[in-house]
């Protein structure tokens, strides 16, 4: 289970350092905008990626 953990957090980051790495003004944008999100909205977009990732490792099995 260790490292399944691990293979999945190690590909968490190399996606998270994809955009700024690719196109680091798209992420500066962004970012800058979801900054200005008010609370309610920021936990929604969390909640959001909560459950798309729950789906894609449902789908995965």
């Amino acid at each position: 289970m260790g490292d399944y953990f691990l293979a999945a957090l190690g590909l968490m980051l190399v996606l998270e350092g994809l955009l700024p790495m690719l196109m680091p003004q798209v992420w500066r944008e962004t970012f800058i905008k979801m900054v200005t999100l008010k609370d309610g909205q920021l936990r929604f977009v969390g909640l959001i990626s909560i459950v798309g990732g729950l789906l894609l490792i449902f789908l995965s099995k």
